[in-house]
């Protein structure tokens, strides 16, 4: 973990580690011109995650807070209800797996049965029944002030990350109100989402007050995880997918996209939105912008 201790993740409980060891390998090639160059990218490993006794998942990912992936993964998927007894979650770093183990005696071969997938980069799968779990899910009204918005995104854009040092990631930050708190990255967009679900489950933090903030695309996985999660507000430098605004609007989810400078879009819940800042007054993003919206 890299704790908040330069000048730029201030406010962050987990930071982004762009110079992590382990995240990334350098590559040399050969330029446009024939010259030789080295090229820090992205590392990928499998990590298999299983419930009690059941292997559930195998899942390519960059190697960091493999507890927290797991977590996630198994409680964005309702494998794991809110009035379990997590006893133990165990990491073998050699066998590349995490196994969770609760309370309640579990099987879900049925479940696995009836997957599909999704658009998630790096293969994400959202099994059959999630669609019908999101029936029974109401979010707060929390509001959310434009100023916070303008706020967030000047600040996550000049974080330091591992898309700024290598690319081909996408990140996803839990912030409350103007502020950053958790901000993890993955080669997939979801797995980014469930590391923050595991860390919110482990820490017993409330959804009801915070915002998500993505890099990448708000496709109908993105909204259903965040509307499991019982995070009311989802925000994106990106754009959208018109499942992805019809299940925002199903559930009552706030959602913003193409957040960049003074300009954002609202397609759902427009009703929490308090317009408190001027746009005239916000800097505007210089064209050749440092981040770009993720795909």
């Amino acid at each position: 973990m890299q704790l908040a201790q330069d000048p730029d993740v201030t406010d962050y409980l987990i930071a982004p580690d762009p110079k992590a060891v382990r995240l990334t390998r350098a590559v040399r090639g050969m330029d446009h011109e024939g010259q030789e160059t080295t090229l820090n990218v992205v590392e990928e490993r499998p990590l298999t995650i299983f419930l009690n006794a059941q292997e559930i998942v195998t899942a390519m990912t960059i190697g960091d807070y493999p507890e927290y992936l797991a977590l996630g993964f198994l409680r964005n998927q309702g494998m794991l209800r809110a009035d379990d007894e997590i006893t133990r979650v165990d990491y073998d770093e050699e066998l590349e797996t995490v196994v969770v183990r609760t309370g309640r005696a579990t099987d879900y071969e049925d479940k696995m049965r009836r997957k599909t997938r999704t658009s998630g980069c790096a293969v994400g799968t959202v099994f059959g029944d999630m669609m019908e779990g999101l029936e029974g899910v109401t979010l707060p009204q929390t509001p959310v002030r434009s100023s916070w918005l303008y706020a967030l995104s000047a600040k996550i854009n000049r974080t330091p990350s591992l898309y700024l040092e290598a690319g081909a990631i996408h990140g996803t930050v839990l912030c409350e109100a103007d502020k950053p708190l958790v901000y993890m990255e993955d080669v997939g967009r979801h797995n980014a989402v469930d590391k923050i679900a595991g860390w919110m489950l482990s820490e017993g933090v409330s959804a009801a007050d915070k915002i998500l903030y993505t890099t990448g695309r708000l496709t109908s996985e993105m909204v259903i995880k965040t509307a499991m999660m019982g995070i009311p507000v989802l925000a994106s430098r990106s754009g959208f997918t018109a499942w992805g605004v019809e299940i925002a609007q199903q559930v009552g989810l706030t959602l913003i996209g193409r957040m960049k400078g003074k300009r954002f879009v609202c397609l759902s819940g427009e009703d929490r939105l308090i317009r408190d800042a001027d746009p005239a007054l916000i800097v505007d993003e210089p064209k050749r912008s440092g981040r770009k919206g993720a795909v």
